[in-house]
């Protein structure tokens, strides 16, 4: 799989903790710009990844938000898991590592 990462103008330290969340079910036309103006309510969002399909090149529906703050990743999360985005159902979690 291919993966677009965007990152909006924001320098991440490499000390710095992020909180990465999980985003499902996204219409197949969703940009990385949709997603940062669907969280950025919530806090400052270090940056977008959507997963690619390989053959197709669109986006696969899911993919990751990583926000600077915790707290706001949390209310993000209790927010927007469960809710209507571009006529979808949404999935949002914190993503846990492999």
């Amino acid at each position: 799989m291919l993966l677009a990462h965007f990152f909006f103008g924001t320098t991440v330290e490499e000390d710095q903790v992020t909180t990465k969340l999980h985003i499902g079910n996204m219409p197949r036309t969703t940009t990385t710009q949709d997603i940062e103006g669907l969280f950025r309510p919530f806090g400052l969002v270090a940056s977008v990844v959507l997963t690619m399909d390989s053959l197709t090149g669109r986006n696969t529906g899911c993919g990751t938000v990583e926000m600077d703050n915790e707290s706001d990743a949390l209310s993000a999360i209790n927010r927007l898991n469960f809710s209507q985005f571009a006529g979808r159902i949404i999935g949002v979690s914190q993503k846990r590592d492999a």
